[in-house]
């Protein structure tokens, strides 16, 4: 469901278009936006919790044992466990399994259901995290699990956990429980948010999907966007669910699988990921680490805001080139930091070269904030039009988590072998896909999903 009314005139009846940003697409955006959130809140945790004491000796004692036992090991392989890895990469094979069912199921329930389901296995998935003895759980469980007598000393748990969360017998399942909180707002927010007037009118809802879409733009006026829709929902019946393997659609599709490719390979998930173990590799201290993570994670949020702002007066086109730029160059400053100073031996790095690299590591989490991290979701949901966005959507969610899986999964061990050269590695990647996005993507700027097919046949692609 769009929100404002920015509208390139590219033909058709979009220029007719009428409306304003009210409460209510204020209201629904932030509900639609903790499916996010959420997504972004799992990648840091996943990556996050591997380096608590606690969690390896629990789940990876043959790495913790092997850490502690190996002084002279090269820093650079100090984590590198395919088991490690499959913890954090194998959870978004799940996710690549299940893209495979959300075409039928919005189909046939809409897209209101995809969200509610979502963020009702979340919740699950978060209430399914062992509590005994957590101080994240609900009051009654401490009640419930502590012997009678020593209730007293777990008041100061949640306080000691916050102050030292590496070392917390359980700040692990504290970091993993807290997403039931976004998960929630999620779930019960779905419930009452409408459904889009496209997926209304799909299924036959023809009164209500008017309605919803005069509440969303907030006036009666609404007569050329609705005959669109439906003139577009129609089209697509007489359409094979398939249709986007059609020659015709053949850059649609391509799009639908590079981007999601290329927004895996900019590198963004080996810092999600992985950035708590990077930073004690350079030899920062266990709560240092932590606090690093944190910065980035605060500069990732920051940037993402400013990324709202600025996507709609600049363009797609431009985020794209500004942050293609500014993160191959953090790139290559961060490979070239590590390569000349960091010695592998004493796993010694001067203060001033750590300074810098968490610097750039910064400067490159917030050019992928503002530009191939919101717009590697919003692209490809606007470059499609009504007969290819089902299944176009899954591809792209598919090869999303599938590369998600692989990068997570080979990234530790790319570390030990290639060493800072990891970085230049990413730098190519990141090179290769700026050069995709300026040279064969349109601008999708205000153009609406109806006139989509308009802007696609103009493009020189």
């Amino acid at each position: 469901m769009a929100g404002g009314m920015v509208v390139t005139n590219v033909g058709g009846r979009a220029a007719e278009y009428n409306g304003k940003v009210t409460w209510y697409v204020v209201l629904v955006s932030l509900i639609a936006a903790r499916g996010g959130l959420l997504f972004g809140y799992d990648l840091g945790v996943t990556g996050g919790v591997e380096s608590f004491t606690d969690f390896q000796k629990i789940f990876f004692p043959d790495l913790a044992a092997q850490k502690a036992a190996a002084a002279t090991v090269n820093p650079y392989c100090s984590y590198d466990s395919q088991k490690l890895s499959a913890f954090t990469s194998v959870l978004f094979l799940s996710g690549a399994f299940f893209t495979f069912f959300t075409g039928p199921v919005t189909r046939i329930g809409g897209r209101k259901l995809v969200m509610i389901l979502g963020g009702a296995s979340f919740c699950v998935g978060c209430a399914s995290v062992p509590v005994r003895d957590c101080p994240c759980s609900c009051p009654w469980y401490p009640q419930r699990h502590v012997p009678d007598g020593h209730h007293h000393r777990y008041l100061g748990r949640p306080v000691d956990q916050l102050r030292h969360p590496k070392h917390a017998p359980h700040g692990w399942r504290l970091s993993v429980g807290l997403a039931i909180v976004p998960a929630l707002i999620l779930f019960l927010g779905s419930l009452i948010i409408p459904d889009t007037p496209n997926s209304l009118v799909q299924r036959g809802k023809i009164e209500q999907a008017r309605r919803t879409l005069e509440r969303v733009r907030g006036t009666p006026n609404v007569d050329a966007e609705f005959t669109d829709i439906v003139e577009a929902v129609d089209a697509s019946r007489s359409v094979n669910k398939m249709a986007i393997l059609q020659k015709k659609y053949r850059p649609i599709l391509t799009g639908a699988i590079l981007i999601p490719f290329f927004q895996q390979f900019s590198g963004i998930n080996t810092i999600m990921f992985y950035a708590t173990e990077l930073f004690n590799v350079l030899g920062d201290g266990a709560n240092s680490a932590l606090l690093d993570t944190a910065i980035v994670a605060a500069v990732n949020m920051g940037s993402t805001i400013l990324a709202i702002v600025l996507v709609d007066r600049l363009g797609r086109k431009v985020l794209f080139a500004e942050g293609g730029l500014q993160m191959f160059i953090c790139f290559v400053v961060v490979a070239g930091v590590m390569g000349s100073s960091f010695d592998k031996v004493t796993g010694y790095i001067p203060k001033k070269s750590a300074t810098t690299i968490l610097a750039f590591e910064c400067l490159y989490t917030a050019g992928f904030a503002w530009s191939w991290g919101p717009l590697g979701w919003l692209v490809p949901s606007e470059f499609h039009n009504i007969e290819t966005r089902g299944t176009g959507q899954a591809i792209t969610v598919c090869v999303n988590f599938l590369f998600s899986f692989v990068v997570g999964q080979v990234y530790l061990t790319m570390l030990c072998h290639l060493e800072y050269g990891t970085y230049i590695f990413f730098a190519f990647w990141v090179f290769c896909m700026s050069v995709y996005a300026l040279g064969f993507l349109p601008e999708t700027k205000g153009v609406p999903i109806e006139e989509m097919g308009i802007l696609w046949r103009k493009h020189w692609f």
